[in-house]
């Protein structure tokens, strides 16, 4: 949910006097280093729910023992009661997560209200850990697990604009690191092939890309890029985890690009756009 982000951005800006760049919007997939995109996705969270009101669904296999000290340090003051909104639910298998995902259709037809935003930590871990084989060798698991988030997240947006103000919103937002990022041997192309199944569905990427010092050492900054495929579209960030533990944000540049291709080539994408979703 790349509007969340750019809101998480905004906030946790350095400056007031910044010129925010135009929304950029869809379902989204995380890339990065597990820890710092795993506190990106607790400040979306957080965000979502403190700022915005909404419900969030956070699916996740570590139980958090405490808030992260990136949360703490960016919010201070904030406590356990404010999460209120905020559901965690410890899922420890795909089998699992699958089957909750396609329960909230049901919550759709109760009286309980969907959630307007579905978080998932670490995806990779999820399908890595699944019983049916290498990834490399069947893409089914990814594409299922990624087509199952799209599909009830566009079936929670139809139920909450049915309501009187028409004003609901369902996203999905999903992180996922492959260890094998950047390694010359064949299966390099294994990772390629996943983000390509899950570009289908998650429209929007959010990479985290790790500024290295002198030596190849981190200096707890990063660059942000958000890009969409239709149109084309990015937005670049720089990250910054100062001495306390806040994290804080800076808009470096931003580009935006209509696809010079007719309709027609941009509508051969719609599995890339989540069918204009």
């Amino acid at each position: 949910m790349a509007d969340i982000l750019e809101v998480v951005f905004r906030r946790f800006a350095s400056g007031s006097d910044l010129i925010f760049p135009s929304h950029i919007e869809g379902n989204t997939l995380v890339l990065g280093d597990v820890n710092i995109s795993r506190s990106v996705l607790f400040l979306a969270a957080v965000t979502a729910a403190t700022d915005l009101g909404l419900k969030v669904l956070f699916f996740t296999q570590t139980p958090f023992q405490s808030l992260p000290v990136s949360l703490r340090a960016s919010i201070p003051g904030l406590k356990l009661e404010s999460l209120k909104n905020v559901k965690f639910v410890y899922v420890k298998t795909l089998e699992e997560l699958v089957e909750d995902v396609a329960s909230l259709h049901e919550l759709a037809s109760e009286a309980t209200s969907p959630p307007s935003l579905i978080i998932v930590d670490g995806l990779d871990h999820y399908l890595h850990g699944s019983r049916v084989g290498p990834l490399q060798d069947d893409l089914s698991p990814v594409a299922h697990v990624a087509a199952l988030l799209h599909d009830t997240a566009a079936f929670i947006t139809q139920f909450l604009q049915n309501r009187a103000d028409g004003q609901g919103l369902c996203r999905v937002m999903v992180s996922f690191h492959s260890e094998s990022e950047g390694s010359r041997d064949n299966e390099a192309l294994a990772p390629e092939l996943l983000l390509s199944v899950l570009d289908r569905y998650l429209q929007v990427r959010c990479t985290i890309d790790e500024v290295k010092g002198e030596g190849g050492a981190g200096q707890n900054e990063w660059q942000v890029y958000l890009s969409a495929m239709c149109p084309s579209r990015v937005q670049q960030w720089h990250m910054m985890l100062r001495a306390g533990g806040a994290l804080e944000f800076n808009t470096v540049i931003e580009e935006e690009q209509q696809i010079l291709e007719q309709p027609d080539d941009c509508k051969q994408e719609n599995q890339r756009c989540g069918d204009g979703q």
